[in-house]
């Protein structure tokens, strides 16, 4: 999405891509060292929230890879991507969700966190996206190795697919402690009636599920069913692939925004999400630092409650 559609009047885009490529700069000469990305004072500003399976703390916005991440060797995009990963780290980012089915993405943030020294500061989750007992386990085995890691944090059965014979290896590399946490994904609004289904029947740590102002259904069956059987929640598409941004294209915040700390669009619509009390974690893509600056805004200050959050959706559903 262009940048202009991201930032309010309040803020123009001039002055926070000059603070954001402040900050970017200071980064660059000194906060990576030999050991990797050390965490800004902002990093403890995030507001983190519980795995209810461990009570593992969490930021509640973390990194999506789909689509941005897909370049091949030699992209003149690869430094821009490596320095939002940066950003990432520094600024205490530690979800960062990915797939074999992302085509390159595994390997450049995965030769990202390497370059980092970054692994142990982030919590990698990935997924089995294939039929087959022999293919989903070669799946594992070369996101191991592009990651070179010997253990995911979350391994996720893709939109169920091969759910039964997929869940079984997941949970047979838990057993083996080559994963941490099991979990299952969807992003169509009409697997919910089977989603729904496995979640309230099978042994899971995490779901993982779409979610947003533009498309809010979820919110109504997934995330409350996800709640009361106490599981984990990951949003993804938190932006609708960044339909809510093209939506209020030329608009300004509504003053009433800056209550609880937003100052750009790209807040607001994060802020929405992770203000719903079966919400972990959000997951927006970004390739761009200083929209990673921006996205990691969303988990400090005050989150909306149900009433906010109610308001928030009516404004929305006026434009």
């Amino acid at each position: 999405m262009s940048a202009t559609n991201r930032f309010n009047g309040g803020l123009t885009r001039k002055q926070f891509l000059a603070g954001a490529a402040a900050l970017t700069a200071a980064a660059a000469g000194g906060a990576f060292g030999l050991l990797g990305p050390t965490r800004s004072a902002r990093a403890a500003t995030l507001v983190e929230r519980a795995v209810p399976s461990s009570g593992e703390k969490i930021p509640i916005i973390g990194l999506g890879t789909a689509r941005v991440y897909d370049v091949e060797a030699g992209d003149p995009k690869l430094p821009e991507l490596k320095a939002t990963v940066e950003t990432f780290v520094r600024e205490g980012g530690k979800v960062i969700d990915c797939s074999p089915t992302y085509g390159n993405a595994e390997a450049v943030v995965g030769r990202f966190i390497n370059e980092l020294d970054a692994r142990n500061k982030v919590f990698y989750a990935t997924k089995i996206s294939t039929n087959g007992e022999k293919e989903g386990l070669d799946q594992v085995n070369a996101s191991l190795k592009q990651w070179n890691t010997d253990r995911f944090d979350l391994l996720q059965v893709h939109n169920m697919r091969d759910f039964g014979t997929q869940i079984r290896t997941i949970r047979r590399l838990k057993d083996e402690g080559k994963v941490r946490y099991v979990g299952v994904t969807t992003s169509s609004q009409r697997s919910y009636d089977r989603f729904v289904a496995l979640l309230k029947s099978e042994k899971l740590d995490f779901v993982q599920v779409n979610y947003s102002l533009m498309q809010p259904e979820s919110g109504d069956r997934v995330l409350p069913a996800a709640k009361d059987a106490g599981l984990a929640v990951l949003i993804n598409r938190p932006f609708a692939l960044a339909g809510t941004f093209r939506k209020v294209k030329g608009r300004k915040l509504p003053e009433w925004a800056a209550e609880f700390g937003d100052r750009t669009w790209a807040q607001f619509f994060l802020k929405f999400v992770v203000g719903h009390p079966a919400v972990t974690c959000a997951i927006p893509g970004t390739d761009k630092p200083e929209y990673m600056t921006d996205n990691l805004g969303a988990a400090m200050g005050p989150i909306p409650d149900e009433k906010t959050r109610a308001r928030m959706l009516a404004f929305w559903k006026t434009l």
